[in-house]
C-alpha cells in the first residue's frame, strides 16, 4: 500500500482536491487542505498553479511530516476523507439511427477497419466528412448503432456545434470534454474547472472500457485533440462537412448516393409518407436531388404529383434546391416565420419564444412551428438532460434549426422583409429573454442585492413554486439566452447585455456552468465598458467575470477583473458594489491559500460598507452582506491558525443565518466552525455542530456538502486531530 505521507500520495491527494473545486466540499476541502499545508510546513504557501508547484509543495509536505508523527497522523487523517474524482453512473448509448439507411458499404468498412484493427498504441480515430446534408452524422450513427454489442461500455455521443453568444466556431475544447463526461454520468458538481483535469478525468473513465464516441457537426482539430486516448478499446467517430487539418486520423469522405440507391431511399421515405411516386417524374428529382440524403427526404416528405412534375431541373447544390424548394412550398405566414426565426442560432425554440419573435400569439406560433417540422424545416431540439443540480430536460416541442436551413432562410429575409423587420425581431427576442430571466432569478436567489435594485420584489409576482423550480427553468432556457446575449450586443443594446448576466448570476452560483457562461460575461464587459468603462454596470460585469474566472482556475485573470471592478465602482461612487469587488478579491485570496492578503480584504470590504447610507443601494442587504464579511474572515483566520479570533467571527456570523432562517449559510458556517474545533484539537466539540450542519442540509439538495460533512463527522468521532 503506498505511504499516505509519500511526495506521490501527497501529490495525488492535493491534484484530486484540485480538480473537484467544482463543488462546495471540493472547495471547503481545498481551503482545509491550504490551512493544512501552512501548518505543517510553518509558513504560508501558495496554492499551487500547474502540476510542477504542486509536486513541488508536496515534496514539502512529505519532508515536513516525515520525522513528525503528529504532522503525520495528520495529514494522514485529512487524507483519508479527502474527495475523490467523480466516476461513471451510466453506460451511455446512442440515439436512434435512422429508419431508413441505403448503401455507404465502403464507408462502414473502412469503419470497421479503423475500430478493430490491432491495438499499437495509436488513437482509433476516423473522420467522415462531406458537404451539408450528405449524411454524415446519420452514417456515424447508424454504424454506432449497428456496432452496439462490439461496445459494451458505452456510446458517448456531443453535438459540438455549440450554442454561443455569437457567431462561435463551435463548442471549445472544455465544452467537448464536459458534454462527454455528463453522458458518462459524472454530476455537474464533480466535473472539473481546468481543460487538462476534465481530459485526464475522462481519460480515467474510459481506460480499460469499450467505448465508441461519436463527435457531430466538428470545426476543429482543437475540438478533438483531448478527447483522443490511447485506450485500446476506444474509437472515436468525427462528423464533419471537411477533413480536419492537423487531425492524425483516417479519413473517409461520403460522398453522394448511387442513382439506385436514391431512387431506394425516396421511396421508402415516400411510401412512409403516403405520397404516390410518379414514375415518369421519378429520374428528373433523383437527378435534382444529386444523391444527397437531406434533399432526398426534404423531397419526399412535401412532394405532390404536381411538385412532381414541376422540380425537373438538375441541382449544382442539391442540399441548398431542397431548402430553396421547401421554402417556396411554404404558405406565406410560415415561410416569413422560417425566415426571421433563423436570424439566430437559437438552440431550442419553443412556442413563447416563437411567439416573441413573430410577433404573434402562442398557439399561432406553435401551429407555425409544428408546420415547419413536418416539412423537415426543423428539427427537435435534442434533450438537455438532468445535470445533477436539478436542471430538467428541455420540455418537448422544441426545436432547431439546421445550420445550411438558418443560412439559406436569414439570407431570404433581408431580401423579402429588410433589414428593419429582421432586427425588430431579434429585439423581440432578446426582450422576451430579458422578461423571462429576471423573474426566474429573482425567485432562484431571492437573498442578496441587484444593481438597480431599490425595494424587495413583490410577493406572489412570480409563476414558481421554489426557488429550485426558478433555477431549473433558467437552466433549461440557458442556451437561448446566452444567444439572446450575443444579439443583444450585436444590437447595441448593453443594457440587456448586463440585464441577463445578471440575471444569470444563480445559475453561475449554485450550478457551475461557468465554461458555458464565460463568453456571454466577456461580451457583458465588452457592451458595458463600450457604453461608459467607468459605469456601475461595466464595473458589476467584472466582478460576475472575475468569479466566473476564479472558479475556471484562471486566477491571474480573476484578479485584473476584481481590480478592474473595484477601480471603477469606486470612481462611480457605488459603494456597495465597490465592497463586494474587493471582497471578492478576498475570496480569490482563500482560494489561494494567501490567508492574511485574504483576511485584509475582508476588513477593507467591511469599512466601505461603513458608508452605504440607510436608503442607498444594497442598505436592504447591509447586514447579511456583513454577516458574510464575518464569515470569510473567519475562514481566514483558521486558514491563519489564528482559533479564537476565528470562533469568534463565525460564531457572529452564525448567530445571523440562523435568526434569518438561511438553511444553506446557515449549513455552511457550521462547517466552517466545526473544521475549526478539529483544527484546534477539539474534535468531540465538533460533532453536535456537523449534527445541525446536517439536519440543515436535509432538504436543501446539497448532496456534495452532506458527503464532505459526513467525512468530517467520521473524521472527529474517530478523534483524529489535524494539529501537532
Amino acid at each position: 500500500m503506498l505511504d499516505p505521507t509519500s511526495t506521490a500520495a501527497v501529490g495525488a491527494v492535493l491534484g484530486a482536491i484540485g480538480a473537484g473545486l467544482a463543488n462546495e466540499a471540493g472547495k471547503a476541502a481545498w481551503e482545509s487542505a491550504g490551512g493544512l499545508v501552512r501548518r505543517i510546513v510553518g509558513h504560508e504557501v501558495r496554492a499551487p498553479r500547474g502540476r510542477d508547484e504542486l509536486n513541488g509543495i508536496a515534496q514539502q509536505v512529505h519532508d515536513a511530516v516525515r520525522h513528525d508523527p503528529a504532522l503525520a497522523r495528520a495529514w494522514t487523517a485529512f487524507a483519508r476523507s479527502a474527495p475523490r474524482p467523480g466516476h461513471p453512473t451510466r453506460v451511455p448509448a446512442l440515439h436512434a439511427s435512422t429508419r431508413f439507411f441505403t448503401d455507404r458499404d465502403a464507408e462502414r468498412k473502412a469503419l470497421g477497419k479503423e475500430a478493430f484493427r490491432t491495438a499499437d498504441g495509436r488513437p482509433r480515430i476516423a473522420v467522415l466528412h462531406g458537404p451539408h446534408g450528405i449524411g454524415t452524422s446519420a452514417l456515424a450513427l447508424h454504424w454506432g448503432c449497428t456496432q452496439a454489442r462490439r461496445f459494451p461500455d458505452g456510446q458517448l455521443y456531443a453535438d459540438l456545434r455549440g450554442t454561443g453568444t455569437g457567431a462561435t466556431p463551435g463548442a471549445d475544447p472544455a465544452t467537448v470534454l464536459r458534454l462527454l463526461l455528463r453522458e458518462l454520468g459524472i454530476a455537474a458538481a464533480d466535473i472539473p474547472p481546468a481543460t487538462e483535469d476534465r481530459q485526464a478525468l475522462l481519460r480515467d473513465c474510459t481506460a480499460d472500457r469499450k467505448m465508441l464516441i461519436v463527435l457531430d457537426h466538428a470545426r476543429s482539430a482543437a475540438q478533438i485533440q483531448p478527447v483522443l486516448t490511447s485506450a485500446p478499446d476506444v474509437f472515436v467517430i468525427v462528423a464533419a462537412r471537411h477533413p480536419l487539418p492537423g487531425l492524425d486520423a483516417v479519413g473517409i469522405p461520403v460522398g453522394p448516393l448511387a442513382d439506385k440507391d436514391a431512387r431506394r431511399l425516396l421511396a421508402q421515405v415516400a411510401k412512409a409518407g403516403n405520397v404516390t411516386l410518379d414514375r415518369a417524374a421519378l429520374p428528373a428529382v433523383v437527378a435534382r436531388c444529386a444523391g444527397s440524403p437531406f434533399a432526398l427526404r426534404a423531397t419526399a416528405a412535401r412532394l405532390t404529383e404536381q411538385h412532381w412534375r414541376q422540380e425537373r431541373q438538375p441541382a449544382d447544390d442539391a442540399a441548398r434546391t431542397a431548402v430553396a424548394d421547401g421554402i417556396r412550398a411554404l404558405t406565406p405566414d410560415t415561410a416569413r416565420a422560417l425566415r426571421l426565426l433563423a436570424q439566430r442560432d437559437w438552440p431550442a425554440i419553443q412556442a413563447p419564444l416563437a411567439a416573441a419573435i413573430l410577433d404573434l400569439d402562442e398557439t399561432t406560433a406553435e401551429r407555425l412551428l409544428t408546420e415547419l417540422a413536418a416539412v423537415q424545416l426543423l428539427e427537435s431540439a435534442p434533450s438537455r438532460g438532468t445535470d445533477g443540480n436539478g436542471g430538467p430536460r428541455t420540455a418537448g416541442g422544441a426545436y432547431r434549426i439546421r445550420p445550411l436551413i438558418r443560412e439559406y432562410a436569414a439570407t431570404e429575409a433581408l431580401r423579402e422583409d429588410g433589414i428593419a423587420a429582421t432586427q425588430d425581431a431579434v429585439r423581440r427576442a432578446v426582450r422576451w429573454c430579458v422578461t423571462f430571466a429576471e423573474p426566474a432569478s429573482r425567485a432562484a436567489l431571492s437573498h442578496g442585492w441587484r444593481l438597480g435594485d431599490t425595494q424587495p420584489p413583490a410577493p406572489g409576482g412570480v409563476p414558481y413554486t421554489n426557488a429550485g423550480e426558478a433555477l431549473g427553468a433558467l437552466r433549461a432556457e440557458l442556451g437561448n439566452l446566452l444567444q439572446a446575449v450575443g444579439a443583444a450586443e450585436e444590437l447595441s443594446d448593453p443594457d440587456a447585455v448586463f440585464r441577463l448576466n445578471q440575471a444569470l448570476w444563480p445559475v453561475q452560483l449554485k450550478m457551475g456552468c461557468h465554461d458555458e457562461l464565460l463568453p456571454a460575461l466577456r461580451a457583458g464587459v465588452r457592451a458595458t465598458e463600450a457604453c461608459d468603462p467607468a459605469s456601475r454596470e461595466a464595473a458589476r460585469m467584472h466582478t460576475l467575470l472575475g468569479l466566473n474566472l476564479m472558479e475556471l482556475g484562471r486566477w491571474p485573470e480573476a484578479e485584473s477583473a476584481f481590480t478592474a471592478a473595484a477601480h471603477a465602482e469606486r470612481a462611480a461612487g457605488h459603494t456597495r458594489g465597490h465592497a463586494t469587488a474587493v471582497e471578492s478579491l478576498g475570496l480569490l485570496r482563500l482560494r489561494e491559500w494567501r490567508f492574511q492578503e485574504a483576511y485584509d480584504c475582508f476588513e477593507a470590504a467591511d469599512r466601505i460598507l461603513d458608508d452605504v447610507t440607510a436608503d442607498g443601494e444594497g442598505s436592504r442587504d447591509l447586514p447579511r452582506a456583513r454577516a458574510l464579511l464575518q464569515r470569510h474572515r473567519g475562514r481566514a483566520l483558521r486558514g491563519l491558525g489564528r482559533w479564537a479570533q476565528a470562533e469568534t467571527r463565525l460564531e457572529s456570523a452564525l448567530a445571523f443565518f440562523r435568526d434569518t432562517h438561511e438553511a444553506y449559510n446557515t449549513a455552511r458556517t457550521l462547517t466552517d466552525l466545526a473544521e475549526t474545533y478539529e483544527a484546534s484539537g477539539r474534535a468531540t466539540a465538533a460533532l453536535p455542530l456537523i449534527d445541525e450542519a446536517i439536519a440543515s442540509l436535509t432538504n436543501e439538495q446539497a448532496h456534495h456538502h452532506l458527503i464532505h460533512l459526513r467525512a468530517l463527522r467520521e473524521r472527529c468521532a474517530a478523534g483524529e486531530r489535524p494539529q501537532s
